[in-house]
């Protein structure tokens, strides 16, 4: 080992080294051995800003504790076995260890040494470091948990299909003929329907990140989302490479923003896998009911356009309801104005 140079300032050198490894998000810990008897305990005495994190607890709670008390059993059980076997060898002691933490496997190697304290007493330093292998672990998890969604969205799917709901979005002509059948309808019956205008929000920034793989990965999910958070009788098309539309039958704007809502929080929820790469989405969404929002179809879709371009303008990942004219609602439903 080389020596350090007789005239270095220890103490700056171990603040200084202790400073960048939390940096760097290494993991350190000190304990003390209580007593001089074999198998005795080895209580924290500190511990830097990353092992408390990874603990989950802050230094009230882990100075002057054993493992088994910040750390599951059979975690601390081979934690202290490690820390004996440090001791017992009185040299740099280099472990493994595998941890489960949220469903996730981390593998973590450690270095142990053995240091005597100021008045003599035995102290264990350790360095934790996560294992390179544990974040591609978790990439391929995320990936695995990706293809069990998209394939829970395949078997809707395939419900909805079996019950008679196309298996394709509509194409925008036949959506549009269905919305003036669903609007002539409502002016007939005099019951509510709603338009709902969607958009992924920074699509071009995906495709230039990641390519067309990507963005026609994204695009099936999000029609597998939209099926997932509608009903059969509900009309689904797509626009363009970045515009949806929803046509739901039947119901008002307050039931039809709370069920897009619900959409939104889908989309901005999911994880997509494209060669090794994570990546997620986020929708903007316009909404817009007959009479409450207006009486005319053009109006109807000027409405849900409009506020789907304010949710876009407030920064994305928003759904936002038309304004609501009181008149045209009257008028709409056969009844009279307000005077002004």
């Amino acid at each position: 080992m080389t020596e350090l140079p007789p005239d270095l300032d220890v103490a700056t050198l171990s603040d200084r080294l202790l400073a960048m490894l939390d940096v760097a998000g290494v993991m350190v810990s000190l304990k003390a051995v209580d007593g001089t008897q074999p198998g005795a305990a080895l209580r924290y005495r500190w511990a830097n800003a990353a092992w408390l994190g990874f603990l989950g607890r802050d230094a009230a709670q882990v100075v002057g504790q054993e493992d088994m008390q910040v750390l599951p059993a059979a975690d601390a059980a081979a934690v202290q076995a490690a820390d004996r076997r440090a001791l017992e060898a009185r040299a740099v002691a280099v472990e493994q260890h595998r941890f489960e933490r949220s469903g996730q496997r981390l593998d973590i190697q450690t270095w142990r040494s053995e240091l005597s304290g100021p008045t003599g007493e035995r102290l264990l330093l350790t360095i934790w470091r996560l294992d390179p292998k544990a974040a591609l672990e978790v990439r391929l998890d995320q990936a695995l948990q990706q293809i069990e969604r998209q394939q829970l969205l395949l078997d809707r799917l395939r419900e909805d299909t079996a019950g008679d709901r196309p298996d394709a979005l509509f194409r925008r002509d036949h959506f549009e003929a269905t919305l003036q059948r669903e609007a002539a309808l409502s002016q007939r019956e005099g019951r509510e329907f709603a338009l709902v205008l969607l958009a992924v929000d920074r699509l071009p920034e995906i495709q230039q990140r990641l390519g067309d793989a990507a963005v026609s990965r994204l695009g099936e999910t999000l029609q597998g989302l939209m099926r997932a958070n509608t009903r059969a009788m509900d009309a689904l098309s797509q626009l363009g490479p970045e515009r949806f539309a929803i046509l739901f039958s039947g119901i008002g704007l307050a039931t039809a923003h709370a069920r897009v809502e619900q959409l939104r929080r889908a989309c901005a929820a999911e994880v997509l896998v494209q060669d090794g790469q994570s990546y997620g989405f986020e929708i903007s969404a316009g909404v817009a009911s007959f009479p409450h929002s207006a009486k005319r179809l053009d109006d109807l879709s000027a409405a849900a356009i409009r506020a789907l371009n304010e949710a876009r303008h407030r920064g994305g990942n928003l759904v936002l309801p038309a304004s609501i004219s009181l008149a045209e609602s009257r008028l709409a439903m056969g009844k009279p104005a307000a005077s002004p």
